[in-house]
């Protein structure tokens, strides 16, 4: 590259130990002290962004006796430690502002019943998490199954011989030869025909 191109900058070289020197620095703020002063320390409380500048020795000295917290009450200190959590943003209650939904009358609606088993929402109405419907048997219900019950259209709790009625009465309903021959209610069939079967083989009729 010639040294007259449009795109030449600069060539950077390695400076020399003297170069390398910072040959401007304050003095150490510390009474008596007329070393370099190499590091910063916060000046306190209602003097944020002001520090004092001390040598190495005497900026850990300070660091050692300093307290953000000297003088103030402890309830004060509580309050700040609270604000502190969030950032010491002004925060409100969950659902204050505007929360409560209205209903078709213009009347005040609030959900009542919902899950809340963390106790979240329990100002607005939740409650714990519903007691979930007892396994047949003591038996596991998987997600399969449950997908089988609703494709067939029964509760978990039904008797082999509700299941079995309702597979019979679905077979009919959407059996080509019960449509005049429409097969567009075929895959409804197949489905129905899978989850029975599926039923069937994990011992539920």
């Amino acid at each position: 590259m010639k040294l007259d191109s449009p795109i030449f900058d600069r060539i950077r070289v390695k400076p020399d130990r003297e170069r390398r020197l910072k040959t401007e620095c304050p003095t150490c703020e510390w009474a008596g002290c007329d070393k370099p002063a190499t590091h910063r320390a916060p000046k306190g409380r209602h003097r944020e962004g002001q520090f004092w500048r001390y040598c190495f020795d005497h900026v850990r000295e300070y660091n050692q006796s300093y307290n953000y917290f000297a003088g103030m009450p402890d309830d004060a200190v509580t309050a700040y430690q609270k604000d502190a959590m969030t950032g010491h943003r002004p925060t409100w209650k969950m659902g204050q502002n505007g929360g409560a939904r209205r209903g078709a009358q213009g009347q005040e609606h609030q959900p009542d019943g919902f899950a809340d088993p963390f106790g979240v929402f329990g100002e607005m109405g939740g409650s714990s998490r519903p007691t979930p419907e007892p396994p047949r048997d003591g038996r596991m219900i998987r997600n399969a199954e449950r997908r089988a019950f609703e494709s067939l259209g029964v509760e978990i709790s039904a008797t082999p011989e509700e299941i079995k009625a309702r597979f019979k009465l679905l077979v009919k309903k959407y059996h080509p030869d019960a449509n005049g021959g429409d097969i567009s209610t075929e895959d409804r069939l197949r489905d129905v025909i899978q989850a029975y079967n599926h039923l069937k083989t994990a011992g539920f009729c």
